[in-house]
């Protein structure tokens, strides 16, 4: 299957510059996996599609201000990093620009103190295949404490405006810090109704995947069945493992908050394939797309994605190709928002 498969056009002023005011203000887009019917919502329309019994099940990890802006030690140049993944102690996985002039042996430095000291020190010890930096931090104090001072959120490339507020690129109900990116589809979920859906008789539980380098890489390759996904960290707690399992022997829906939750739900499944879902943890690269058959998922809400990305591709799996790419064609047509800070859409 080509990755131009997955290609659409998509007009510049439909990429959501800013969050809207109110989480739940967004517009929701239905799409039936069996029929591919397509049906046009406020997102607050999601309570009413939602049956007692169902189980929802959110990604509660929370947004590293993971973005460094700093200088090159001997020449003075801009340089920035973006935190990926900590490998061990003060070393962590990283994106560095202008990466081309970052090579091993590169110094940086991020802020200065009162006596015009660097705050923070990088050291870039190695590089990896796929073209991120190994770093090694050198600090005084407490690293999360200078990384709050001195990091900005994350946001992806095509955002263009400045986010004043950083919770508001981070879920109400975010928890274990560790992602250079956030779980989009949840942004549009409130304390408020959360707390109305769990009164409907909907079940919420919880699983953590930190996002990293994979939200970040463009494909490279022309057939998708020789792309290489990025492993990423996940936790499933005992709690969860009991809810999922409760939901799977009575037959009853579980929904996927993000593309990051289905992902995992399907690595746990496959782990635990023939027996009870268990606490569990480790690393996941599972790459999703047409032909896969869910284990866990059936159904998915989840925002609008980039063309030709693996997100879109997972979509596609859920619903069908020609399903999914109708439907976001009739979603521009309407002009609803796309990206991270965009609208929503719910595959049932």
């Amino acid at each position: 299957m080509n990755v131009d498969d997955f290609d659409f056009e998509l007009p510049e002023s439909l990429i959501a510059q800013t969050p809207l005011a109110d989480r739940t203000a967004s517009r929701l887009l239905s799409l039936s996996a069996g029929t591919g019917v397509i049906g046009h919502h406020r997102f607050v329309d999601l309570l009413t599609m939602l049956v007692p019994g169902d189980t929802i099940i959110l990604n509660d990890t929370r947004v590293m201000p993971a973005r460094l802006l700093g200088i090159k030690a001997d020449t003075g140049a801009k340089a920035e990093l973006l935190l990926l993944k900590q490998l061990a102690g003060d070393r962590w996985e990283t994106l560095a620009k202008p990466g081309k002039r970052l090579k091993v042996g590169a110094e940086l430095i991020f802020g200065e103190d009162s006596q015009g000291q660097p705050l923070l020190k990088a050291t870039i010890i190695g590089e990896d295949d796929m073209g991120a930096r190994i770093v090694e931090f050198h600090y005084a104090g407490i690293f999360n404490e200078l990384l709050d001072r001195l990091g900005e959120m994350p946001l992806p490339p095509y955002i263009k405006e400045r986010l004043d507020d950083r919770e508001r690129y981070q879920t109400v109900y975010a928890k274990h810090e560790g992602s250079a990116a956030a779980p989009t589809a949840g942004l549009h979920f409130t304390q408020s109704l959360l707390e109305q859906i769990t009164a409907k008789g909907v079940h919420i539980a919880y699983i953590t995947l930190h996002v990293g380098l994979g939200t970040f890489r463009p494909m490279s390759v022309e057939r998708i069945e020789e792309h290489t996904m990025h492993s990423e960290y996940y936790e499933l707690s005992e709690e969860t493992a009991a809810v999922l399992q409760a939901a799977r022997d009575r037959g009853s829906r579980i929904i996927a908050v993000g593309t990051t939750s289905a992902r995992t739900l399907e690595t746990v499944a496959s782990r635990f394939e023939g027996g009870p879902i268990r606490e569990s943890s480790g690393w996941t690269d599972i790459f999703i797309y047409p032909g896969y058959t869910f284990k866990l998922v059936n159904a998915l809400l989840t925002n609008f994605h980039l063309p030709k990305s693996t997100l879109v591709m997972l979509v596609s799996a859920l619903a069908g190709r020609e399903a999914v790419m109708r439907a976001y064609q009739e979603a521009i047509d309407r002009e609803y928002r796309f990206f991270s800070f965009g609208d929503a859409m719910f595959i049932y």
